[in-house]
């Protein structure tokens, strides 16, 4: 097939990338390289990528409709994944207007390619930060996520709601895919597990919040791309038997389905810190600190649809998922043991 990846530069577009043009697959890329952080590392990503004689690669902006619109025109699309948003809770605080241009903007525009263009699915990214406020665990498709803590979570609703909409008028098969918490080599380096080896690294005191008394479903990016891979084949058809007097959010008579992907077994901050303390041999220095606004305490998905739907089943461990990270990250920067 010929799939469209948006946010191919990214940690998991470039993973996802990768795995289809080694199953025979063309992709077309799409990228904006916006500086929310190091760009050299998603240079350095697509160089992998352009290895590839199945990859092309264009560099534009979601919101830019006008441009993308014409890669469309270029380019017989089977399947669009859309990885291209504008990430993380705290810098939402700092910058909300980027998350209207790439998270809204640009997925209506999307949407609207893929109307426009007879794609066969779409499959976007969503984030388990949408169950915001909610207490129950773990958290469940079938859950209702109406209080988001984040301008973040709440734009990955909303694309969620714009989905289904685009699946009721035209319908597109659209899957949604809650992501809990991705890491590994070449990952982002906004990410609590990057930040912290590069600081502990250097000496430097890393800050704990909450205290340490976080949970998250950390799931290693292997297993991430093995269950987009296995959707493909899957898209959604609309549930004949979808009760509308008392409607669930995850499926609809529309050809819609929302499924969370996770690892399934939430880990503490503080083992998550310790195991890294350990592939690194040395002991960090902390700082506790209270809650952040937008952060959530706990995350810990139920994945029994998707693993029901298509066999998805993570297999890494934290311990060897975070063995290979700080493996890939003192090749990468050449940090000397």
């Amino acid at each position: 097939m010929n799939i469209l990846i948006s946010g191919a530069a990214g940690f998991i577009g470039m993973y996802l990338s990768k795995r289809l043009m080694e199953e025979g697959h063309q992709v077309v890329g799409v990228d904006n390289i916006n500086d929310y952080y190091d760009t050299q590392l998603k240079q350095d990503r697509l160089a992998l990528l352009n290895e590839y004689g199945a990859f092309s690669f264009y560099e534009v902006d979601l919101a830019d409709r006008a441009r993308f619109n014409q890669i469309f025109q270029d380019n017989q699309i089977d399947v669009v994944i859309n990885l291209a948003a504008q990430a993380g809770v705290r810098y939402s605080l700092e910058n909300p207007h980027a998350y209207v241009d790439s998270n809204l903007v640009g997925f209506v525009n999307v949407l609207e390619a893929c109307r426009h263009y007879d794609v066969n699915h779409l499959i976007y990214a969503s984030s388990s930060s949408v169950y915001g406020a909610n207490q129950k665990m773990p958290f469940a498709t079938t859950d209702e996520v109406n209080h988001p803590v984040s301008l973040y979570a709440a734009t990955k609703k909303s694309n969620e709601l714009m989905a289904h909409t685009y699946s009721h008028l035209y319908n597109i098969p659209t899957t949604g895919l809650r992501f809990f918490t991705v890491y590994g080599p070449m990952g982002r380096p906004d990410m609590a597990y990057f930040s912290f080896t590069k600081k502990i690294i250097a000496g430097e005191t890393i800050q704990v919040f909450n205290n340490g008394d976080m949970m998250r479903d950390f799931t290693y990016i292997d297993d991430i791309v093995d269950g987009i891979v296995r959707l493909l084949d899957h898209p959604p058809k609309g549930n004949r038997d979808f009760d509308r007097a008392n409607p669930t959010p995850n499926e609809s008579h529309a050809p819609y389905k929302v499924y969370n992907i996770g690892n399934n077994q939430p880990v503490k901050l503080m083992d998550f810190i310790q195991t890294l303390e350990k592939h690194l041999g040395i002991e960090a220095k902390k700082e506790f600190l209270p809650m952040q606004p937008g952060d959530v305490e706990a995350t810990y998905a139920d994945i029994d649809e998707l693993t029901r739907d298509t066999g998805f089943q993570p297999r890494t461990t934290i311990d060897e998922g975070l063995r290979k990270f700080v493996s890939w990250y003192k090749a990468y920067y050449q940090i000397k043991e």
